[in-house]
């Protein structure tokens, strides 16, 4: 008969590490405890957590008088330790906050009195990059600012993560402390080299130019090297513009790619040298990144052996170079040969921001089986040191996140079977109910999703996030307004090619027609399984639903705003204002959609979405509003009042013009609409 050892609200962790990380972890441990199991009043055994000569990062488990071992190394051995007890026997699972799992409280938690031994992960150098952070950045949790990103890294270690970037530009260095005490490796930005202050921060009255500044660009390399000597750094080397940009375009000196190359192959040297003259066998890496990419696919770019050549993916989850506006070469973006040698490790987007067509506040367009293709290749291709992987906001991307920590732990993936298993976790209330039935109907809208997102390119990974509708409807209605409808949009000709902006806007309306109707058969599937759902209906709307939300109500904005554009060529101009009221209307739906589901810690989560920035979008459309009624029928403003508001036999019998206030856009608008809903135009 099997033995086990129990585990009740009043268990005793017996710490002898001294360790911060130790600490902390066991605090969240206790929350763990108090999340999924009854309080009990008399006290039982106790985890003795004690240090082993085991491999770095990892536990041992074992049991000796009555009580439970757990045994490691170093700080994140028992870290991932504890976590690994709270998942498989409290039931505590990696994205317990972010999901808002709801636990069925034990009277206690029996664990088997086997030995257990943790295995080493495949990945050495394996975590977040938390970037383009606007959500988390301006959202406070019970009045705490630095709680959202406590959580964040408390997710990263339960997922087996080791290593961070802890925000961009200021928020790197204002959350970089709480990462490093709770265990977490640091490293840094591809755009701030060493995690120096950007040089336009420290010299605003100075041109950012190597060519004239090399000691002070020097002296802010050396001044963070020595500030951050003696923690747990990842030095990331190279050298970008004071943006994330090359530093090229404001620099005209360097106008040939040789010498760009020959720039950054000497700083990045030069760096290493300098991080070498403090530290003993630092651990340094580079971004093959974008342009750079191009640079060293040409051969331009030398690097030291000893440093992680980090390559990375297009924003798009394909591993060739990024596309930067117009430009998109496609170069292939991971080692030729294993046998090459030198060590090697990748930038990883599960949330993109590029100004065209990316997923910010939405989940992956790709597949799950298309990224563990993508990760087949990296492995294969021994891309194994160092894997970021950019988590944005986290609350959008976990799915895909949670996909990818299973790749690092070294599993291989049946992509169906993890699924409804992280369907499984998070669906428990449903799942005991209705069993496999709902995990089924749950798996089949998240695979719809990934078959239902347009594609705007012939490329497998050419699949648009919530960008291409916002991005695209502002680029075309700034030219809409400019009134040059023979000219090509050349912000656009990636995406539409350099054609007319009417032939732009007929591509963009026949490609946004198609994903439409796609989208509005999954969200009456999605209606449909939510009838079946328990007390999991709210998560299933705050995530999977929220995804269709967005995408449906912005493709709906689309299409009425190609069709008010459409009718305005054939001056048929309220027809057009109406429907690009219409357009307006459905970008604040899809905005609304966000911020409905901000109940209970999620209060203000989405009040400042401002990369995509949906309500933009419907502001810009509000101005669109004016435009067409100033040519419709300025400039007396009096005309479509009196057709609409007016009754037929005073319509036409004008002799005084109006007899009440001019009417907003807003209100002509809506009483357009109720004589359109009534059936009264067409």
């Amino acid at each position: 008969m099997e033995e086990f050892f129990k585990i009740t609200s009043k268990i005793k962790i017996l710490n002898h590490t001294g360790l911060i990380g130790v600490d902390r972890a066991i605090k969240r441990f206790q929350k763990d405890i108090s999340m999924s199991l009854k309080e009990k009043k008399e006290e039982n055994g106790a985890i003795n957590l004690i240090k082993e000569k085991v491999s770095n990062e990892c536990f041992h488990i074992y049991f000796e008088n009555g009580e439970m071992c757990l045994a490691a190394n170093d700080e994140l051995g028992f870290i991932y330790g504890l976590f690994y007890i709270s998942e498989s026997y409290l039931g505590v699972q990696p994205f317990w906050f972010w999901n808002d799992q709801s636990f069925n409280k034990m009277e206690c938690a029996y664990i088997p009195i086997n030995e257990y031994w943790s295995k080493a992960y495949k990945v050495k150098y394996r975590g977040w990059f938390v970037n383009d952070e606007v959500l988390i950045s301006h959202w406070k949790i019970k009045g705490d600012c630095s709680k959202p990103w406590e959580m964040i890294f408390e997710a990263l270690l339960r997922l087996g993560g080791n290593m961070v970037i802890p925000g961009t530009d200021k928020n790197s260095k204002k959350y970089k402390k709480l990462a490093l005490d709770m265990g977490l490796w640091v490293t840094q930005h591809h755009a701030e080299p060493l995690g120096a202050e950007m040089f336009s921060r420290a010299y605003p009255q100075y041109v950012p130019s190597y060519a004239k500044f090399p000691e002070l660009f020097q002296g802010l390399w050396k001044r963070a090297i020595e500030e951050q000597k003696n923690e747990k750094i990842i030095w990331n080397l190279g050298f970008r513009g004071q943006g994330d940009i090359p530093f090229w375009n404001t620099d005209p000196l360097y106008d040939t790619p040789e010498k760009r190359g020959e720039l950054i192959s000497s700083l990045i040297e030069m760096q290493y040298n300098m991080v070498l003259e403090k530290v003993s066998n630092p651990i340094c890496c580079t971004n093959l990144y974008g342009e750079v990419m191009e640079l060293y696919h040409q051969g331009l770019l030398k690097l030291p052996e000893n440093i992680i050549k980090i390559w990375a993916d297009n924003g798009y989850g394909k591993m060739v170079s990024r596309r930067q506006e117009n430009h998109n070469p496609r170069i292939y973006a991971l080692p030729y040969k294993i046998e090459d040698g030198g060590h090697h490790g990748i930038y990883y987007h599960a949330s993109f921001f590029d100004l065209q067509a990316a997923n910010h506040i939405t989940m992956s367009p790709n597949s799950i089986e298309f990224v563990n293709r993508e990760f087949d290749e990296i492995i294969q291709k021994g891309a194994n040191d160092f894997w970021i992987i950019n988590c944005s906001n986290v609350k959008p991307h976990v799915f895909l996140l949670d996909f990818i920590s299973r790749r690092w732990r070294n599993e291989t993936i049946d992509v169906k079977k993890w699924s409804q298993n992280y369907i499984k976790s998070y669906y428990i209330h449903s799942v005991i109910v209705a069993k496999n039935k709902i995990v089924e109907e749950i798996y089949a809208c998240i695979q719809a999703y990934f078959e239902a997102v347009i594609s705007f390119g012939v490329n497998e990974d050419e699949h648009a996030g919530e960008q291409f509708y916002n991005y695209t409807v502002r680029i075309l209605a700034s030219q809409w307004q400019k009134g040059k409808f023979e000219e090509s949009v050349k912000e656009l000709v990636w995406a539409f090619k350099d054609m007319s902006f009417k032939k732009q806007m007929k591509r963009f309306y026949d490609i946004c027609l198609e994903g439409l109707q796609r989208f509005e058969k999954l969200y009456l599937k999605c209606i449909q399984v939510m009838k079946n759902l328990e007390e999991d209906k709210q998560y299933f709307e705050d995530s999977i639903f929220l995804n269709v939300q967005i995408h449906l109500y912005c493709l709906k904005g689309v299409v009425n705003f190609c069709e008010s554009y459409h009718r305005f060529c054939k001056e048929e101009y309220w027809q057009s204002f109406y429907l690009i009221g219409k357009s307006k209307e459905y970008f604040e739906q899809a905005n609304q959609s966000m911020r409905e589901k901000e109940h209970g810690l999620w209060e203000g989560f989405y009040e400042n979405e401002c990369l995509t920035d949906i309500k933009q979008t419907a502001y810009v459309l509000r101005g669109i509003m004016s435009y067409i009624r100033n040519i419709g029928e300025g400039p007396h403003f009096y005309y479509w009042q009196r057709q609409f508001l007016y009754s037929e036999e005073d319509r036409k019998v004008v002799l005084i013009t109006n007899m009440e206030n001019h009417m907003t856009d807003e209100a002509l608008y809506d009483c357009i609409n109720r004589k359109v809903n009534d059936g009264l135009l067409i």
